[in-house]
C-alpha cells in the first residue's frame, strides 16, 4: 500500500513538472534560456558584426559609449565634454582648447541626449550631437570618426536639458535651458526670481555641408523650466515642442512648489515663423561671451574661439511663433510620432498620458481658440488640442519611442514597466517589467520619420541584483526587448557606464561603410607634424624644448635626447607614421603630470613634460604595436637648471 501510495504522489511530481515546463502563464513556452529564443537573438558568434550601433549618452562621466545591438557590446567610448587619459583627449595640446569656455578650462560635463543627423527625416549617420548639462553646450561628433569635432558653449543658459535634437533636414539642433536665470545674468535676490528670470531656448544653426554650428536665435521665454523637446517631423516639420515645468516659478522646494499648477505646458514654437522674421532683419544683438571650439582633422588640432552676441528674438514681436498647449502635470518627456501627427506629453505626476493632435493646434490657432495668455504668448485650449488620453498606462509615465509600425513604447518609472500602445486608438497593447525605474527607452531610429522597430532599449537607473555586488555604486543597466512581434520579450541585460539619459541607435550598415580607419600621412597638415624620421630634431627655445619624433614598429626617432635641463618645459611633437588599421602607438614619460598619449596611424600629437629633477628618464610605447613593442623605447638626459650642456640627440649612437 505503501508502495502504490508513493507510486502515485511520484506520478504526480512529474506531471506537475511537465505541466510547469510545458506552460508559463497559460503560454507553452519555457521561461529558461536555454529552452527559449532569447541566447540565439542577441548572440553574436565570432567574426560576425552587431546589426545596430547604439550611442548612449554617459550622463556625468561626460561622454558617449558605442554599443552593439543585440550583443550589448561597448565597443568604444567617445571622450566629449571630459578629459580621457586613455587616448590623452583634453590633455594633448591639441585637444585642450575643446574645452574652453567662458568660465575657463572646464574639463568634465553632464551629457545627456544624442541626436543622429537626418535627410527628409530619415538617419543619414553624418554626425551625432550631444549636450553638456551642466556648463551649457552642444557638442558634433564626426560618425566617420567617431571623434568629437566641434563643441559650441550657449550662453543665457543653465542645465542646457532639452537639448540636443535635430530638425528633419538637420537645418538646427536645439538647446533648451532647464533652469531660468537672469538674462543678461545680474546680482538679483532670488526671491525675485518671478518675472525676472528667463528662459532662452538656442536654435543652432548647422552647416549642411560640414555641419559646422552656429548659434542663428536665442528665444527669451516666461522664466519656466524647460525639461525636453523633440522636433516636428512630415506635417508638423517647421514646429519644436518644449515641455515646462514650475509655470507656479518658484525658487525652492520645487517638489512641493512646482507641483501646485494641475497642469504645465508644451511650448510649441514656430521655427520656420521666427526663422523669417530673423532674416528680415528681426531681432536684437546682445553681448554675449561664449566659447566656440573646432577641431580640424587635418591639422590634427582645435582652436577656440570667443564669440561676443547672440541675437535675441522676444516672441511677443513674432505673431504666430510660439503657444503654449496645458499639459497635465509636471510632464517631463515630449515625443513626437514619425507622421508628425501626434505629440506626446509624458506628464509624471499624471496617472494618464496626453496624447495632443497637431492638426487640431493648426485649427484652434487659426479659429483664435485660446485660453488666455502667459507673458504674453496664447494659451490653447486643453480640450481644443486633446487627441487621446492613454488611460492607465502606468505610473510616472517619462519617454516614448515609436517602431514605425503605428506603435508606441512609453517608459514608466514609478512603476517599472515598458507599456506598448497603439496610436490613433490609445489602447494598451502590452507591458512588461523593467529591472528596475526605467528612464529613457530607445529604439533605433525611434526619433526619425523611419524607425527600424526591431529592438527596444530601456536604460534603468537602479541594478540592485542584476549583477554582482562591486561596492556601493553600480554600472546602470540597460534591457533589449525584442519588439519585432505583437508581444516585447525581454531577452537581455547589459550594464551601461556612467548615466545614460538616453540613446541614438542606426543601423550598423549605415557606418560602418563611411568609417575611417587611418589619418592618411600625407594629408597630415599640423604644423608640427614629422611627415619622415629626416624631419626628426630637438629645438630649444629659451627654456622651452621642443622635440619633433616620429614614431613606427618598433621604434621612436630620436630615442635619446641630452641636454634637457630642471626647470625646462618640454614638448613632445609626435607624428605615427603607420599606415595600417588597427595600429596605434602611445606614449608615456616617467614624471608627467597629466595623461599619456594614443596617437592614430597618421596622426600627430603634442605632450607637454616638466622634468623636476636630475636624471636619466625614460619615455615608452603604452599600446602592444608588435613583437618588439618592448623594445620601443627611449631616454631623455635632465641635467640641472645650472647646466651648460648642449641639446643632443641620436638614433642608434648617430
Amino acid at each position: 500500500m505503501k508502495n502504490y501510495k508513493f507510486q502515485l504522489l511520484s506520478l504526480f511530481g512529474v506531471l506537475l513538472l511537465l505541466s510547469s515546463c510545458g506552460n508559463n502563464n497559460g503560454q507553452n513556452k519555457s521561461s529558461g534560456a536555454l529552452n527559449s529564443s532569447a541566447a540565439e537573438k542577441v548572440y553574436v558568434a565570432p567574426g560576425e558584426h552587431d546589426e545596430f550601433y547604439a550611442f548612449m549618452s554617459g550622463g556625468y562621466s561626460g561622454n558617449l559609449t558605442v554599443y552593439g545591438l543585440p550583443s550589448g557590446r561597448m565597443f568604444k567610448e567617445i571622450p566629449v565634454f571630459s578629459q580621457f587619459p586613455t587616448t590623452g583627449y583634453g590633455y594633448s595640446e591639441e585637444t585642450k582648447p575643446m574645452f574652453n569656455t567662458s568660465f575657463g578650462f572646464v574639463p568634465a560635463d553632464d551629457s545627456h541626449h544624442p541626436d543622429i543627423s537626418q535627410t527628409n527625416g530619415e538617419l543619414d549617420g553624418r554626425w551625432l550631437f550631444i549636450n553638456g548639462n551642466n556648463t551649457p553646450r552642444i557638442a558634433r561628433i564626426d560618425l566617420q570618426t567617431f571623434e568629437t569635432a566641434e563643441i559650441i558653449e550657449v550662453p543665457n543658459s543653465a542645465g542646457n536639458h532639452s537639448s540636443s535634437f535635430i530638425t528633419e533636414n538637420t537645418e538646427y539642433v536645439v538647446a533648451g535651458t532647464r533652469f531660468s536665470v537672469p538674462i543678461p545674468q545680474r546680482d538679483i535676490p532670488i526671491k525675485d526670481y518671478k518675472g525676472n528670470f528667463k528662459g532662452a531656448l538656442s536654435f543652432i544653426s548647422i552647416d549642411p555641408e560640414d555641419g559646422n554650428m552656429e548659434i542663428k536665435f536665442q528665444l527669451m521665454m516666461p522664466g519656466f523650466n524647460y525639461d525636453l523637446s523633440h522636433p516636428g517631423r512630415g506635417k508638423s516639420h517647421g514646429w519644436f515642442f518644449f515641455t515646462t515645468y514650475n509655470t507656479e516659478e518658484a525658487n525652492s522646494l520645487l517638489e512641493v512648489n512646482a507641483s501646485q499648477n494641475d497642469k504645465d505646458f508644451i511650448a510649441a514654437v514656430n521655427w520656420k515663423k521666427i526663422e523669417e522674421y530673423v532674416t528680415n532683419g528681426g531681432g536684437t544683438k546682445m553681448p554675449s561671451n561664449y566659447a566656440h571650439n573646432v577641431y580640424d582633422e587635418h591639422t590634427h588640432t582645435a582652436t577656440s574661439t570667443m564669440k561676443k552676441e547672440v541675437l535675441m528674438v522676444d516672441p511677443t514681436k513674432v505673431p504666430g511663433a510660439v503657444y503654449f498647449l496645458p499639459t497635465p502635470k509636471s510632464p517631463h518627456g515630449v515625443d513626437v510620432d514619425p507622421t508628425g501627427s501626434f505629440i506626446i506629453g509624458n506628464g509624471k505626476l499624471s496617472a494618464d498620458l496626453t496624447v495632443h493632435s497637431f492638426d487640431k493646434m493648426i485649427a484652434a490657432i487659426e479659429a483664435k481658440k485660446f485660453d488666455g495668455e502667459a507673458y504674453g504668448i496664447p494659451i490653447l485650449k486643453f480640450e481644443d488640442v486633446l487627441a487621446g488620453t492613454l488611460k492607465s498606462g502606468g505610473l510616472g509615465p517619462l519617454h516614448t519611442e515609436f517602431d514605425g509600425k503605428g506603435n508606441a513604447y512609453t517608459t514608466f518609472f514609478i512603476s517599472s514597466e515598458v507599456v506598448k500602445w497603439k496610436v490613433g486608438t490609445w489602447e494598451v497593447l502590452d507591458r512588461k517589467p523593467t529591472f528596475y525605474s526605467v528612464g529613457h527607452g530607445m529604439i533605433p531610429g525611434g526619433n526619425s520619420r523611419k524607425p527600424f522597430g526591431k529592438y527596444f532599449v530601456s536604460m534603468n537607473k537602479i541594478t540592485k541584483d542584476r549583477y554582482l555586488p562591486t561596492g556601493p555604486e553600480l554600472e546602470h543597466s540597460a534591457q533589449l526587448y525584442d519588439i519585432s512581434g505583437d508581444k516585447m520579450e525581454l531577452i537581455y541585460d547589459f550594464p551601461t557606464h556612467g548615466e545614460p539619459h538616453y540613446a541614438a541607435g542606426i543601423p550598423a550598415e549605415l557606418l560602418a561603410p563611411k568609417s575611417k580607419k587611418i589619418y592618411r600621412l600625407d594629408d597630415n597638415k599640423h604644423p608640427d607634424a614629422v611627415l619622415s624620421p629626416d624631419g626628426a630634431k630637438v629645438v630649444r627655445k629659451g627654456n622651452e624644448v621642443h622635440v619633433y619624433m616620429s614614431m613606427i614598429r618598433s621604434h621612436f626617432t630620436p630615442d635619446n635626447i641630452e641636454g634637457i635641463k630642471v626647470g625646462d618645459k618640454v614638448y613632445f611633437h609626435i607624428t605615427n607614421h603607420e599606415q595600417d588599421f588597427d595600429v596605434p602607438h602611445g606614449f608615456m614619460m616617467i614624471g608627467q603630470n597629466n595623461s599619456g598619449l594614443l596617437i592614430m596611424p597618421g596622426q600627430t600629437k603634442t605632450s607637454v613634460w616638466e622634468p623636476k629633477q636630475p636624471g636619466v628618464w625614460p619615455f615608452y610605447c603604452t599600446d602592444f604595436c608588435s613583437a618588439l613593442h618592448q623594445e620601443m623605447q627611449g631616454y631623455v638626459r635632465v641635467s640641472p637648471a645650472s647646466s651648460n650642456i648642449e641639446i643632443s640627440w641620436s638614433l642608434d649612437g648617430d
